[in-house]
């Protein structure tokens, strides 16, 4: 009997690329743990539902395609624009750098040095956009608030343009 794929999630297809961005760099050590799985459907469900029940709903669809490691060739031609471009490159450094697997790693481990320098081969952004968009992603690094509230806050914002 093969296995059928789940149905498609209640969000749109521009949510699901940056949703599945953002996973794919949390694959690339090779290990999505359950606590980033969960921390990364609470956060998405929040961000692309209102209500608690429909956020709830939300959660276990996206659950299925959360934990699908799609390489990034096959994602990253599907943002159109430069400015997802840029959004899901500053979310990417971001996560990248926000904490080592271990206290004796470096904060950035080669997995993921190596994701991330196929994702800017990938994004083929300018020189000058991805110093740009690397220094404030530094700079937002620098600020207390937690790394997942500010990838939430950057989302919505981008989402939420019309």
């Amino acid at each position: 009997m093969a296995l059928q794929p789940p149905p498609p999630p209640s969000i749109s297809p521009r949510q699901m690329t940056l949703m599945r961005i953002v996973a794919s760099l949390a694959w690339s050590d090779g290990n999505l743990a359950t606590e980033e799985a969960d921390l990364m459907l609470d956060r998405f469900s929040s961000l692309f539902a209102v209500t608690a029940e429909r956020q709830q709903i939300l959660r276990q669809e996206l659950r299925d395609y959360l934990m699908q490691n799609i390489p990034l060739e096959e994602l990253v031609p599907k943002l159109p624009s430069q400015e997802e471009r840029e959004v899901v490159l500053q979310l990417a450094y971001e996560v990248i750098s926000a904490s080592a697997r271990a206290p004796e790693e470096p904060v950035i481990n080669p997995e993921e040095a190596a994701a991330y320098q196929r994702l800017l081969a990938l994004l083929d952004l300018p020189s000058n956009v991805v110093e740009k968009v690397e220094q404030e992603a530094k700079a937002d690094l620098q600020q207390p608030q937690n790394i997942v509230d500010r990838m939430t806050d950057r989302l919505r914002r981008f989402i939420e343009q019309p």
